[in-house]
């Protein structure tokens, strides 16, 4: 891997060092340069990041498995249409509800 100069840097993506440098101080004074992407969420305690799924604080839940079993899961969350921490919530929210208590 080449390491490239400032000088080099500067050539391909024409962007120079007093550009950057003054770009950090606008970022720290909350003045952002280019067009927004996308709305910027906040949630409250926690700072910028996705829109909260809950209307109440979240807490990680984990566990083990076996890599074989891991595979499974994927599958059949791919099946339908899911990613995995979407089909276990799935999993435990059906649960539940059959226990009459969610």
């Amino acid at each position: 891997m080449k390491v490239m100069s400032a000088e080099e840097i500067e050539k391909r993506f024409g962007i120079t060092q007093e550009q950057l440098d003054q770009w950090e101080a606008d970022a720290t004074a909350g003045i952002f340069h280019g067009e927004p992407v996308g709305p910027v969420y906040y949630a409250p305690g926690y700072g910028p990041g996705r829109p909260l799924m809950f209307d109440e604080e979240m807490k990680q839940v984990g566990f083990k498995e076996p890599v074989s079993r891991i595979g499974l899961i994927d599958a059949r969350a791919a099946q339908l249409g899911m990613k995995r921490s979407e089909y276990l919530r799935h999993l435990v929210e059906e649960d539940l509800k059959i226990a009459g208590i969610a």
